[in-house]
């Protein structure tokens, strides 16, 4: 049995996009069929900055570069994977995930959402309000995704 202790947290860039009426978009994930929503993230490669990271993983995962950054969490966040989960993803290298997370404005229509990437993660995706964002999220991120909310809810005119 692997002692989740010893293993590091994978460095990852997170993404709350929002569209023009103040909603964030979410996507269900692919490789985890349930009804739990997420918001693009992904690792951040050896070398590449946060930000980059962000930036490509909303091309990766949504088909669309058409955002303006508005705002950055100034620290990491960290989340543990749970024990059923520990060396089954990442290939078991990784305890769970330190991420830094950006605020993004969606620029474009939702025409320009593609899932259907390259290698898609969400298998369907939607606009939610930020008020029933956290309670649709995976239980072992909703921690995280709940100070994501508290430090971004103030720069989103629908939370006021």
């Amino acid at each position: 049995m692997i002692d989740p202790n010893s293993l590091p947290y994978r460095p990852c860039a997170g993404i709350m996009l929002i569209n023009e009426d103040d909603k964030v978009f979410v996507g269900q994930r692919i490789d985890m069929p349930s009804e739990h929503w997420q918001m693009p993230q992904g690792g951040i490669d050896d070398g590449e900055d946060p930000l980059s990271a962000a930036k490509r993983e909303l091309l990766e995962e949504i088909g669309t570069d058409k955002a303006e950054l508005l705002l950055e969490m100034e620290d990491w966040v960290y989340y543990d994977l749970p024990h059923e989960l520990i060396g089954k993803v990442w290939k078991g290298r990784y305890r769970g995930q330190k991420q830094r997370w950006f605020l993004f404005q969606f620029t474009g229509s939702d025409a320009d959402i593609d899932i259907e990437t390259e290698h898609p993660e969400f298998s369907k995706w939607k606009w939610t309000e930020i008020k029933t964002l956290v309670p649709e999220i995976v239980p072992f991120k909703q921690d995280i995704y709940q100070k994501v909310v508290d430090r971004f809810e103030q720069f989103i005119s629908d939370s006021k």
